[in-house]
């Protein structure tokens, strides 16, 4: 077998050959998403991704005989490791043939790295913060990956294991079918709308809806909303809390994709903030259709399955309550706001981004709703500390 070599990139050439052999990886799968090029070469853009104000990081490429084999990416979060005290380095944005060589080469460099770098601790796939897509799917390879999740061929978890990794957090993705307003698929979504007249009439609280994007941007909103999620995510695996330029990065990013009818904020009493979700039309084939790229005519696609002629599947990407309120039933607010929204759009089935198996409080909200979990993915871990 010709000699394998791995290379650290350091052009913007490489750079893009590292983004584009996703697709090409993945270009016969009907059920892969590729990596949106200009998105993802932004990420790795030091002046634009504001997470290296606290993080490190190099990728690397397989080559063989001239032709790559496979990727990866080494990440150091400075921020995340001084909040839960490890000293981890990251393995993400890792894509393989099938060939153990490779996969070992590859993940033999990581470990290097973050040696040389005073970690004792590889752990992946994950990204610079948990914004970015984490978890190696291990159920559900039969269903269509999103934007928002990593998508990979059955036998990477097999290379994982081989290669000495042991599985660590699992997320659970939940798929709902959302009401009819005739009642299939009611199961007991009444109780969302009893629960939010109770806490309405109890506690004073009131759902906000924005009349447009402006209004929302003017309002300064956008940041408050970032910093209920901050709050709500905190003490979740792995979390590093999102600074002020990291919530304006998101905002900017964001914002424009945005339908604001699907957005739905809770506040209190005296108006403020306490919870927020997030939805947005699925663009799975929308970004297939796109093949990786907004340029010259992905756009394309996206803006029509975002405001012309959607999907029929909703996306929950982000929802997120203060601590201190999980427990006064707000969140039914949100979805009695969230249900009828979904119906007079013409969504059938709503996507749940991933959430932590461990994470009960989260999980129980599905209860009275008609789901399942659909795909299930974990995590890596393995010592790399030196006798």
């Amino acid at each position: 077998m010709s000699e394998l070599c791995i290379k650290r990139i350091t052009t913007k050439g490489e750079l893009k050959d590292f983004v584009r052999f996703n697709y090409t990886l993945y270009k016969d799968c009907r059920y892969a998403v590729p990596d949106l090029l200009e998105e993802t070469l932004e990420c790795f853009d030091r002046k634009k991704n504001a997470a290296f104000e606290f993080c490190e990081a190099e990728c690397f490429l397989a080559y063989r005989d001239g032709k790559i084999v496979g990727r990866v990416a080494a990440i150091i979060n400075t921020r995340a490791n001084e909040k839960w005290n490890t000293r981890t380095v990251r393995f993400g944005w890792i894509d393989f043939v099938d060939d153990r060589e490779v996969s070992k080469a590859l993940l033999d460099t990581v470990e290097r790295w973050g040696r040389e770098r005073g970690m004792d601790t590889i752990i992946g796939p994950l990204g610079f913060t948990d914004m970015d897509p984490e978890g190696m799917l291990f159920e559900g390879y039969d269903r269509p990956g999103s934007i928002y999740t990593i998508y990979n061929y059955p036998y990477y978890n097999d290379h994982m294991e081989a290669l000495g990794y042991t599985a660590d957090a699992v997320w659970l993705d939940r798929t709902i079918n959302i009401p009819r307003p005739e009642g299939e698929h009611a199961a007991n979504q009444q109780k969302f709308f009893r629960v939010a007249k109770l806490v309405q009439d109890r506690y004073g609280f009131k759902v906000h809806k924005f009349k447009s994007k402006k209004e929302l941007r003017d309002s300064g909103y956008v940041l408050k909303l970032f910093s209920i999620i901050n709050t709500a995510y905190t003490n979740l695996y792995g979390y590093s809390d999102m600074t002020q330029r990291q919530m304006e990065q998101y905002a900017k990013m964001y914002l424009p994709l945005l339908n604001t009818n699907l957005l739905s904020v809770v506040e209190n009493k005296e108006g403020t903030p306490i919870a927020v979700g997030v939805c947005m039309p699925n663009l799975t084939k929308a970004v297939q259709k796109a093949k990786s790229r907004f340029f010259p005519f992905g756009w394309w696609h996206l803006l029509k399955a975002l405001y012309w002629k959607h999907s029929n599947i909703l996306d929950l990407v982000l929802i997120g309550t203060l601590p201190e309120y999980r427990d006064s039933g707000c969140i039914s607010l949100m979805f009695a706001d969230l249900i009828p929204t979904a119906q007079r759009m013409g969504f059938d089935i709503a996507e749940c981004c991933p959430q932590l198996e461990t994470n009960s409080k989260a999980l129980s909200v599905w209860r009275s709703l008609d789901s399942e979990v659909t795909k299930k993915r974990h995590t890596w871990k393995k010592s790399i500390a030196t006798e």
